[in-house]
């Protein structure tokens, strides 16, 4: 299991000393005006950003103008192209970093991505399983109908990491497509699936919750080590959440031990101006309690709950203001280190491959994935995608 203390580390820290640190920063400097991208207008990454930059637009005279995209790579296109600063992106961000699923493409391969800061919430990301089947463990869902969405990679890697951690792959169980995750819960109510993966608080969940079969979400037993190792081979951005807000009677007085990433994950290119990335992660913690509770899910941005040996590394100006206040160490650093080189590792082979990339597109993403596995094993590191 990956342990917590790199993150309860800086809950630990006095206020005192954590003000001391700041004392001596450099001072905030913003553009006049950004522009990020986010998730559509009804989500909550959406209401974040606005939150986020009504705060610098009073504090700081920034403007941020937010564009809504309807899916990762309408997000992520325009941080490509230079056109925009930030996304507030899912964990597609991950997979762009890495080059893979969606950006296994010609026209994208691995992203030089840097963190800039994320989100982590009351609510967990798991499967929902209808309640009328008894199920408590993920090791329970051999021989379920699980849920497996076209077209949308994030949530079916999910459910592969919630089997793996019951020791199941997709052999294990019956695998019921849908062209649309709406669906899926709509054949959970029928009775025709038993499971499909979501979030603890989407309207979905709720609406299972509700009907005559109910919802359970399977218990991830912190101290389940092989579990965890197993989730995170097939998905190493989980992280054990103790879940306390969600469908099915969930709230801080009945937690459910589960797990979690980031969401949003605020995401930059590499090349973003130092003084913008600095800027903007002092700016949101100084002033956490001036956007903290004007939009859903922003009160994850706190120092607490942010994952500082996460799995994309952090832009070099967000590195130096967390050294700044004395929440940095060794360990993060030699983290952080490896995470860029790995990168390097992945942009050097994308470079390699482009010289002599095939023609045909089903061709050029299985080659890439083979080149892109070979030389991150022949570097030292696991290829995790294959």
């Amino acid at each position: 299991m990956r342990p917590l203390a790199h993150r309860l580390v800086i809950a630990a820290l006095p206020l005192t000393l954590l003000g001391a640190a700041v004392s001596h920063a450099s001072e905030i400097e913003l553009p006049g005006t950004m522009a990020w991208t986010a998730y559509g207008t009804n989500s909550s990454g959406y209401a974040q950003a606005v939150a986020i930059g009504n705060m610098l637009q009073n504090k700081y005279d920034s403007s941020v103008r937010i564009l809504p995209g309807d899916n990762d790579v309408s997000r992520m296109t325009p941080l490509k192209q230079g056109r925009v600063d930030l996304c507030a992106c899912g964990i597609a961000s991950y997979y762009g970093a890495e080059g893979v699923m969606m950006f296994a493409d010609r026209d994208w391969g691995p992203q030089p991505l840097r963190v800039i800061t994320t989100s982590t919430a009351s609510f967990g990301l798991s499967l929902a399983v209808a309640g009328d089947l008894g199920v408590e463990t993920p090791a329970d869902l051999a021989g379920k109908r699980i849920a497996y969405i076209r077209g949308d990679d994030a949530l079916n890697k999910g459910t592969e990491a919630y089997l793996a951690f019951g020791g199941l792959t997709w052999d294990d169980v019956e695998r019921v497509d849908y062209p649309g995750y709406g669906r899926s819960f709509d054949g959970i109510i029928a009775g025709d699936v038993d499971a499909s993966f979501t979030t603890t608080v989407t309207p979905p969940a709720q609406q299972l919750a509700s009907s005559p079969r109910g919802i359970s979400w399977p218990v991830l037993d912190p101290n389940d080590e092989a579990g965890w190792e197993r989730m995170a081979a097939v998905a190493p951005y989980f992280r054990p959440h103790e879940v306390t807000a969600g469908a099915g009677d969930i709230s801080a007085e009945n937690p459910v031990p589960s797990a979690s990433y980031p969401y949003p994950i605020v995401v930059a290119n590499q090349d973003l101006a130092d003084n913008v990335a600095y800027g903007l992660i002092k700016a949101m913690q100084e002033n956490f309690d001036d956007y903290k509770d004007n939009a859903p899910g922003a009160s994850g941005y706190a120092l607490e709950q942010q994952d500082l040996q996460w799995v994309v590394p952090f832009h070099d100006a967000v590195v130096e203001y967390y050294k700044e206040i004395d929440v940095w160490t060794e360990a993060m650093q030699s983290h952080q280190d490896k995470l860029v080189e790995r990168q390097n590792v992945l942009m050097s082979a994308w470079e390699s491959f482009m010289q002599d990339a095939p023609s045909d597109d089903e061709a050029f993403t299985t080659e890439w994935m083979e080149a892109r596995a070979t030389a991150l094993s022949d570097a030292g590191f696991e290829p995790i995608f294959e």
